[in-house]
């Protein structure tokens, strides 16, 4: 149970029931390996919408993963964190058992949605500009940053991915869904834990090669899945694409084409959203586009240290969130 302002608040099955409109369809927001997540109205003090995620029991881990996002999300606090409201731990109308987590709604949805939307979505085609892309990424890796080294507990995330970053109406980015968390024991960056256990962690493009090797997880983990989420968002490419071949990956495609064909490979979206505005002054447009192309450099050059085969490789999360706060600062100047 967690609270809310001061004031701890208890919630019932019965209440979630209506919340949802007995957990309708139309108020179906995601639905991922361990559950589903429904958009609510909860009677607080007048009205407050919410998301409702509630567990699949039926699903092997589903109750490990409600007690690993209770307790991660019980103590940490951060602006870039989705935050949990309450829990619910209960049994439905038909007697079984019942977990559900209440977190603080997100109005623009999943950066999943905003970099792939399904061509049959209802709202209307989507899409993030450079500037909005460079703060989405400076949140989640300040997010990273406060889980790994300022959070009262070290927090290995273990599953970052688009599907998993949530954007309020000010397209913020949050970081969601806790079920795989780990907490880090000391001083150290790592813990050793079994390779069987390690093998089902995070999602296939996204995990570290190193898990797959039976090694321990740790901070560096993060900073991987970091490294392959930001070669997604600013190419458009997801880290196992229909395009690429046996001996092809998102890193060694990016890295293929680093830095002289960098332009040739940026998401099309991205470049057709820069074209709007038309410069006629002929030095005024080369000096812009030659800031964007170095930003764009910047920010591929950080994905692909990140995303370094070898952990000791890659960079520190206070580093890359400095470096991505100095490629929107010359954005500033375009």
């Amino acid at each position: 149970m967690a609270s809310m302002g001061t004031e701890l608040i208890r919630v019932s099955y019965h209440e979630l029931v209506k919340a949802t409109d007995g957990f309708s369809s139309a108020n179906l927001i995601g639905v991922g390996s361990f559950g589903s997540v429904y958009k609510g109205v909860m009677e607080w003090d007048g009205e407050k919408i919410v998301a409702i995620k509630i567990l699949n029991l039926q699903q092997q881990g589903a109750s490990r993963t409600f007690i690993a996002e209770c307790e991660a999300l019980r103590s940490i606090r951060h602006r870039n964190l989705v935050k949990i409201i309450t829990a619910c731990s209960s049994v439905d109308f038909r007697g079984n058992d019942f977990k559900a987590l209440v977190l603080e709604f997100m109005e623009n949805g999943s950066l999943e949605q905003w970099l792939h939307p399904e061509v049959n979505e209802r709202c209307p085609m989507r899409n993030l500009n450079l500037e909005q892309r460079v703060s989405i990424a400076i949140d989640v890796a300040s997010a990273l940053d406060y889980l790994h080294h300022h959070s009262p507990v070290p927090i290995v995330h273990c599953d970052l991915k688009p599907s998993n970053i949530l954007l309020d109406d000010d397209m913020t980015a949050h970081v969601s869904d806790f079920g795989q968390a780990k907490f880090l024991s000391g001083s150290t960056d790592s813990f050793s834990i079994s390779a069987s256990l390690v093998a089902i962690k995070g999602s296939v493009g996204y995990i570290a090669p190193e898990y797959g090797l039976g090694s321990e997880v740790s901070t560096q983990g993060d900073v991987y899945s970091y490294g392959i989420l930001l070669l997604e968002m600013f190419t458009g490419k997801r880290p196992i694409d229909e395009t690429f071949n046996e001996s092809l990956d998102l890193h060694r495609f990016v890295k293929m084409a680093f830095p002289t064909q960098i332009m040739n490979i940026v998401d099309p979206q991205l470049i057709q959203k820069e074209e709007y505005e038309i410069i006629n002054d002929m030095q005024q447009r080369c000096t812009k586009e030659d800031r964007i192309t170095e930003c764009l450099i910047s920010v591929i050059n950080i994905g692909l240290q990140c995303s370094n085969k070898l952990p000791k490789e890659r960079m520190h999360t206070g580093e890359i969130v400095k470096k991505m706060i100095a490629v929107r600062e010359i954005l500033g100047r375009v």
